[in-house]
């Protein structure tokens, strides 16, 4: 990388970014967040950034409302200070669940929150598996939508499995996620829960579309948050005849009680990245293995700099 290029890290997501600067070889850039007695954010870059491509690194994470703002706040400082071009890494972006009016008088608050990036500043997006695909399209900007299957597919492949595997969809909207991880499994199938979602947080499986006796399964999900959805499908799973039940998601926000159901679940494993950081008790929880997605971070900010190909970076993970 060269002098022209800096990497920001803000609150949520300063481990993630070492990672990601010792990778490029670039010292991670100096700036300040604080707050005011009422909880008022300001963020001032501590060096300068006239003329030059800035990446801040930032997962709207707990608490939401606020990781955003310092990345709205973050922006507008940068664009005040005449940075060249500011690209938003967000590897988990917030309010991704509230894409669509599922109810009447609901918000889209996926749109508001594309809109609201855009207008403080930014020129372009790398985010990791975003809920929808569909919200790309919420931006009038280049959007990367990064994917951590290809991970995924690697970690597992390294178990060396002997017996059958099935890759599990914990829904009909995830299907395609759960094909994308077969195609990168040699031999396995799919199957796919019927799931019915009564309000936030809380569902149902109803039905299974696919045979798991006897066979090693793996739910694959974007984001596991209080748990109760997947281990209702895990329950579901063993219940059909699975001889093991591996589960993996691309974040892992893991609220409330989560970790007390993964803890008393008969998971095997639960992999996810760390687009989202953990808490020490949640490290130290031996079915919780964590899987970083720095390098894939760093080679795609390498891309975006070198104007080359940033889909060619999943050949890394396919040995």
């Amino acid at each position: 990388m060269v002098k022209d290029t800096i990497v920001f890290a803000l609150s949520s997501s300063i481990d993630l970014t070492d990672e990601i600067c010792g990778y490029l070889g670039l010292a991670r850039g100096k700036v300040s967040v604080k707050h005011f007695a009422d909880g008022e954010i300001i963020v001032e870059p501590e060096e300068s950034v006239r003329g030059k491509h800035v990446f801040i690194v930032q997962s709207t994470c707990y608490p939401v409302s606020e990781t955003y703002m310092e990345v709205l706040i973050a922006l507008d400082s940068l664009k005040r200070a005449s940075a060249g071009e500011v690209t938003v890494v967000m590897p988990y972006f917030g309010y991704a669940r509230q894409d669509r009016k599922s109810r009447a008088r609901q918000p889209i608050t996926a749109k508001l929150m594309a809109d609201l990036l855009q207008v403080a500043g930014a020129d372009r997006i790398v985010t990791l598996d975003l809920h929808a695909p569909q919200i790309q399209g919420f931006f009038n900007l280049p959007i990367d939508d990064l994917t951590a299957v290809s991970m995924i597919g690697q970690y597992f492949r390294a178990k060396q499995f002997g017996e059958e595997v099935v890759i599990v969809s914990p829904d009909h909207g995830g299907a395609t996620r759960a094909r994308r991880l077969a195609d990168t499994m040699p031999g396995t199938t799919i199957a796919i829960i019927d799931k019915r979602r009564t309000k936030p947080n809380v569902a149902e499986a109803i039905n299974l579309i696919g045979d798991v006796q006897g066979k090693i399964c793996i739910i694959v999900d974007d984001i596991i948050d209080t748990g109760g959805s997947i281990l209702g499908g895990v329950k579901m799973l063993y219940d059909k005849g699975a001889k093991e039940v591996y589960c993996a998601c691309s974040h892992g926000i893991l609220s409330g009680s989560a970790l007390e159901r993964i803890k008393d679940s008969p998971i095997k494993e639960l992999v996810i990245t760390n687009s989202i950081p953990l808490t020490e008790e949640k490290r130290k929880e031996p079915k919780i293995k964590q899987i970083s997605i720095g390098y894939m971070l760093a080679k795609t900010i390498e891309a975006i700099h070198n104007h080359t190909p940033v889909s060619e970076l999943y050949n890394i993970f396919n040995d």
